[in-house]
């Protein structure tokens, strides 16, 4: 057996319907996971399920909005009731910024928005998971993988668009901390920072000729990123091939932060 055979393992991905989440989901399930796609838009989440009916991994969705803690429970129960376990959760679902406004005209409820989605819906899915998978071990089956999706912008300074940066740099540290206080159940907690891809959140600013002129040079590999160049380090987080490998933060950018 592959050490990346997924088999019989089970992973939710907030998100998950599309970009970097549809991209992590097919992988996922093309290597033999199960996955639950939690997202807000039916029809997206229905789209995104149509895209991996040939895998060897089930697929099953759910409307599920990560602001709300209820929504989220229901989402969890719900996988549980459908699949049994939940081996991996990729809390990737969020929003951007957008770097149209300065900071001294950041408005609270922007502000707000932001949190909500980017870190408390983040910190409503890994508790749900992380209760799951600590009652799990402690029934003698140790196995959790925690991932979030982070972003560069907590690594460097992005202007008019520090709320979304404090989010991502929140994530980051959630993970250490995660990583540390569950590894005695067998679960790890890792961030994945994406450089720049293309998805929805950043079709507006890759339509930018000018951006694409000032970025593009910087990126050694000489392209944008794609979903699915995320599918390789979703297999590898959730197999065996990982357990030792914890509190990290995999940047995936294609060299933009060596250059």
């Amino acid at each position: 057996m592959s050490i990346f055979d997924l088999t019989g393992r089970v992973a939710v991905i907030t998100g998950g319907n599309g970009g970097i989440g549809l991209g992590i989901a097919q992988a996922l399930a093309s290597s033999g996971c199960n996955v639950s796609i939690w997202g807000r838009n039916a029809e997206k989440n229905k789209a995104a399920a149509a895209t991996m009916v040939a895998g060897p991994g089930k697929v099953h969705t759910l409307v599920c909005d990560v602001t709300d803690s209820a929504s989220v429970r229901d989402a969890m129960k719900a996988t549980l009731d459908t699949f049994g376990r939940v081996d991996g959760c990729f809390a990737n679902a969020g929003i951007g910024g957008g770097g149209r406004r300065a900071f001294i005209d950041r408005t609270e409820e922007e502000w707000r928005r932001m949190f909500a989605t980017n870190l408390d819906g983040v910190f409503h899915v890994f508790q749900f998971a992380a209760r799951h998978m600590t009652e799990r071990a402690e029934a003698g089956d140790k196995f959790g993988r925690l991932v979030a999706t982070s972003s560069l912008a907590s690594l460097f300074g992005t202007a008019r668009n520090e709320h979304y940066a404090g989010t991502k740099a929140a994530l980051n540290a959630l993970c250490r901390a995660l990583a540390v206080e569950l590894a005695r159940y067998g679960v790890t907690a890792n961030a994945i920072l994406p450089g720049w891809i293309k998805s929805d959140m950043t079709a507006g600013i890759m339509a930018n000729d000018k951006f694409v002129a000032n970025v593009m040079p910087r990126i050694p590999v000489r392209r944008f990123g794609e979903p699915s160049d995320f599918g390789g380090i979703a297999v590898y987080i959730m197999s065996k091939a990982s357990s030792y490998h914890t509190a990290d933060c995999f940047v995936i950018d294609g060299g933009y932060t060596a250059f």
